[in-house]
């Protein structure tokens, strides 16, 4: 496989290496090693209770943060694969984008955010690196999953630069370095951001027509999906309901695939990186949209957020999910020993008790706030 990556792809022979070095396994490359590593440890299955859009009690065919990941990972290899760049990498670094996500998606972060204004806050793709680099406790001899930098720098997508230099400072030169230089992440890790863009914009159009809060005529009417729903009704001019909402949204994912394949071909080719480090010191993401579907996919985004996150029933849930996270974090910041031991005895409690709310599947956050107040604000 190594040998047909384009030059500009991360190798794994080439890798900058583990926080604990180890000897390589006989059998595996290293990236192969690391999305191995990230598929059986404990926040991973962990993600199959946490909330997408909706919460699990609500139906038992939306996506959750686990399909959401899976979904990211097929798109990511598919993208890597068209483009000769590192598989392996771009596929661990899609099962590991959510790790750190909170209980009850984006309300839960925000909540937890907000519960840690005065200790740090609370960034879920910081949590995200701070799960594969501290919280997992599978082996003997470190703290963690022990995963290649490359990996650890696409898990990390977004930091704030109170954190990148907090990070840097623990680590010169490391995972956060880009955020202070203006740098760019691999090839790699640009093409799971835009995979993650183009998998949630979709499946999450799936969920809402699902759920009911949104319409196939609503889809039909926003400019990304307008052609596609119009050339799917003229090759099948008796196609209807879910058959056309499926056949709409397959084209439109093929056809943004297609597009980013498109565009960062075109983009290296003139770029022409001689190495993973050339392209990662290009001034912009050379993994990219055109500027049309740069504009339909933003516009999709704000489409989904005004009638759908934003959606009132959608937002009752999210509220009392933020009051579950609030009195949560409130709860044991009163009394840590309510927490397991390994938690409630760590002398940053704040941090602590985020840790452990982070770590929380919804349903058993919902269980946790019956037991620690006697009320319940959500079924299980």
């Amino acid at each position: 496989m190594t040998s047909s990556l384009a030059p500009w792809a991360s190798r794994p022979g080439l890798s900058r290496g583990r926080r604990y070095p180890q000897p390589p396994a006989p059998t595996r490359s290293e990236f192969q090693r690391d999305r191995d590593r990230i598929v059986h440890s404990s926040a991973f299955r962990r993600l199959v209770y946490k909330t997408q859009v909706f919460v699990n009690h609500e139906g038992d065919m939306f996506r959750t943060r686990l399909t959401h990941s899976l979904e990211v990972a097929q798109l990511a290899r598919a993208i890597a694969r068209a483009l000769n760049l590192e598989e392996d990498l771009a596929e661990a670094i899609a099962l590991a984008h959510d790790l750190g996500h909170t209980p009850f998606g984006h309300a839960g972060q925000d909540a937890l955010n907000a519960c840690m204004a005065a200790h740090g806050g609370f960034e879920h793709n910081l949590q995200s690196l701070r799960v594969v680099d501290v919280l997992e406790q599978r082996y003997p001899d470190y703290d963690g999953l022990n995963l290649c930098f490359e990996t650890r720098e696409g898990i990390l997508k977004h930091c704030s630069p109170s954190n990148a230099r907090r990070i840097e400072q623990a680590e010169p030169g490391g995972v956060a370095r880009r955020f202070l230089d203006g740098t760019q992440p691999s090839l790699e890790a640009q093409l799971t951001n835009l995979a993650d863009e183009i998998a949630y914009n979709a499946h999450d159009l799936d969920d809402g027509v699902r759920s009911g809060l949104l319409t196939l005529e609503q889809v039909a009417a926003e400019p990304l999906a307008a052609r596609f729903h119009a050339q799917a009704l003229a090759e099948h001019p008796k196609l209807q309901g879910r058959r056309l909402l499926y056949e709409t949204i397959r084209r439109m994912l093929s056809e943004q695939v297609y597009d980013v394949i498109r565009h960062t071909r075109a983009a290296l080719a003139e770029a022409a990186p001689a190495s993973a480090d050339a392209a990662r010191a290009a001034p912009a993401p050379l993994v990219r949209f055109g500027s049309d579907m740069r504009a339909q996919s933003s516009a999709l985004k704000r489409f989904l957020f005004a009638n759908l996150y934003r959606h009132p029933q959608v937002e009752a849930t999210m509220q009392a999910a933020r009051q579950i996270v609030r009195e949560l974090f409130a709860a044991y910041c009163a009394d840590p020993a309510q927490m397991p031991a390994s938690f409630a005895a760590r002398a940053e409690r704040e941090r602590a008790v985020a840790d452990f709310i982070a770590g929380m599947t919804d349903r058993f956050a919902i269980s946790e706030h019956e037991r620690l107040t006697g009320r319940r604000l959500m079924p299980r």
